[in-house]
């Protein structure tokens, strides 16, 4: 029996594409104490096949549909049956050092206040240069006030360093881990959430439950990472963002934050019309005019508030007021939003703090 459960997700052609480097890279591992479980999504014969092929000693679960979040969930339950008590979820366009399981099993074995850890995520190098001096990709992912999420210190140089520092957002769900006990108490993957900030939801709902999340500094992978911008993506990224407000903010916090939700509102209304996704951003608010839609934050809601250990201006305190992200280089948001947003949310803390 393995104690530490590895989920990877396939979708369609990406094995094809990635899983050998990443299979390597597990093989070579320091810590063995593991297993792998391929979670196929949208399953096919010719993909289960490849899948078995490529990597024998790993367990296979097909599904039908693309659902990310369902995915994960199968993958961690099915390891709960097998008697893990450690759960890795990972990207397959990945490359892990020797030590990157070891570092990240070690960051969460002995504190019961950590919930989640992230491995420090570098970007993975396209020449010999950038091997020998890696960028970063994410130490960690920060949380907008306004429901967005994006990597912190992208495309910094690598350093090295030590200890076990806090996440002030959430654990990216390219690689950390939880444990058994963690998923005892909040619950698995929200399935609703299909895809995309499904990570963020996780993260917050942990420490919502007063767990900490932190960085394995010495958990080192390379990520294949790409950034993209296609019109699933958009949807659920736009919808998903209103989920988790709508989820997990007080009421007394949604009103606060009420003008700054609608002048953003305004905004991606704007910014989707002059970039061509109009349509994608009116589905993304029809979800929201569906009287079983808010049934299902309503019974969401009552779920949270059981688990509940912190309160809003302690989750807050470590909020952001503006997007930093070097792929997104725009003009409006640089001198327009994030410096208006940025003032908003320090006014928020403050009556908060009284």
């Amino acid at each position: 029996m393995k104690k530490t459960g590895i989920i990877l997700i396939n979708y369609k052609d990406y094995a094809k594409k990635f899983l050998k480097e990443c299979r390597d890279s597990l093989r070579e591992q320091g810590y063995s104490d593991f297993m792998v479980y391929i979670v196929d999504n949208a399953s096919s014969q010719e993909s289960q096949n490849y899948l078995k092929e490529i990597y024998p000693e790993t367990i296979i679960i097909p599904r039908d549909n693309g659902n990310y979040a369902a995915a994960n969930n199968a993958g961690i339950k099915k390891a709960i049956e097998d008697g893990c008590e450690y759960f890795v979820v990972a990207n397959m366009d990945t490359k892990f050092q020797k030590d990157w399981l070891k570092e990240l099993v070690g960051a969460i074995k002995n504190n019961s206040k950590i919930g989640m850890a992230q491995s420090k995520m570098l970007l993975y190098p396209k020449n010999k240069d950038e091997w020998n001096s890696p960028k970063i990709n994410s130490l960690g992912n920060v949380m907008h006030f306004l429901g967005f999420g994006f990597t912190d210190s992208y495309g910094k140089q690598d350093k090295d360093m030590n200890g076990l520092p806090e996440i002030k957002g959430y654990a990216s769900g390219c690689s950390f881990i939880t444990r058994k006990d963690v998923i005892d108490k909040i619950g698995f993957y929200d399935e609703e959430y299909y895809m995309y900030h499904d990570d963020i939801e996780m993260g917050w709902r942990a420490k919502l439950a007063g767990y900490k999340i932190v960085l394995a500094p010495k958990s080192i992978m390379y990520h294949k990472y790409e950034f993209s911008r296609s019109v699933r993506m958009l949807y659920y990224m736009e919808r998903n963002r209103y989920l988790v407000m709508l989820h997990y903010y007080s009421l007394l916090t949604l009103l606060l934050f009420l003008p700054a939700i609608l002048a953003m509102e305004l905004g991606m209304i704007f910014y989707s019309i002059v970039n061509g996704w109009f349509k994608i951003k009116l589905k993304a608010n029809i979800y929201f005019l569906k009287p079983s839609s808010w049934q299902k934050i309503f019974k969401k809601r009552k779920q949270i508030n059981k688990i509940r250990r912190v309160k809003d201006k302690e989750i807050i305190k470590n909020f952001e007021g503006r997007v930093l992200f070097q792929e997104i280089d725009n003009p409006v948001l640089k001198y327009i939003a994030n410096p208006m947003f940025n003032i908003y949310l320090r006014v928020v803390k403050k009556i908060y703090a009284k």
